[in-house]
């Protein structure tokens, strides 16, 4: 009988892209892999007093405790707020979850950085619906870690209301693929996991012959490397899953 696995993912409460993308993937495994949500309250990206809030801890544990009572295998911290609030929210994060609930976290954006590194990306594209301010403190974060994203090499569209988010059709993400690929970037990233990318990863890798690594992703790739699956199998959601 194929091993049981499974996956505690938290969840924007306003996004409707990472759930169906997620539970798509997991069951493209050879494994028994399942995939169960909690939400907490996020409905618009900013700077704002208002929106940093929306990313404070308590929520967010709150929302871990309730997977944990599915006895999942581990939680993942399906977003990309560490983007604009430092990598280190993001480790405190899992330490908490880890302390309150005694089960492994990871997050999209910890993954990310893995897979960056795993890679030898230096030069990275990025691609995302954020705002401007949001979007320099993400390109500022990144180069703290000695990962360029210099002009040319990243794109966004200034959306404020995350379910807006979900609607930006693939001919748009194309266009905005194609703009960064084309600086000589070393990989490009889908940076937010209500942008409805993952399934077009394996497209945008074809037609650049650059690894594309999208945030839905990257935090399935890293759950199931730390539950000790090999998701080599997995046809379709592109180079990361076939690497290591």
């Amino acid at each position: 009988m194929a091993k049981r696995i499974r996956l505690g993912v938290l969840t924007p409460s306003s996004n409707t892209a990472l759930e169906p993308l997620t539970s798509l993937n997991a069951q493209q495994s050879t494994y028994h892999i399942t995939a169960h949500f909690s939400r907490f309250p996020v409905t618009t990206i900013s700077l704002s007093p208002s929106g940093l809030a929306q990313f404070d801890l308590e929520p967010i544990l709150a929302a871990a405790e309730l997977l944990a009572h599915a006895e999942v295998d581990i939680i993942g911290w399906s977003g990309t707020s560490a983007g604009w609030l430092g990598f280190d929210k993001d480790v405190v994060l899992c330490e908490e979850i880890e302390k309150n609930t005694g089960i492994r976290a990871t997050t999209s954006i910890l993954a990310l950085n893995r897979v960056l590194e795993f890679w030898d990306v230096k030069k990275l594209g990025l691609v995302t619906p954020y705002q401007d301010d949001v979007q320099r403190n993400i390109v500022g974060n990144y180069g703290g870690i000695g990962v360029e994203i210099g002009e040319g090499m990243e794109r966004h569209l200034g959306v404020v209301k995350n379910t807006d988010i979900a609607e930006i059709g693939v001919d748009v993400l194309d266009g905005l693929v194609e703009d960064v690929v084309e600086s000589g970037v070393d990989a490009v990233t889908t940076f937010c996991t209500n942008l409805v990318a993952a399934q077009r990863v394996e497209f945008w890798e074809k037609k650049y012959g650059v690894p594309a690594f999208d945030t839905v992703t990257t935090v399935i790739w890293d759950m199931l490397r730390e539950c000790g699956v090999s998701a080599k199998n997995l046809e379709g959601w592109g180079m990361i899953f076939k690497k290591g």
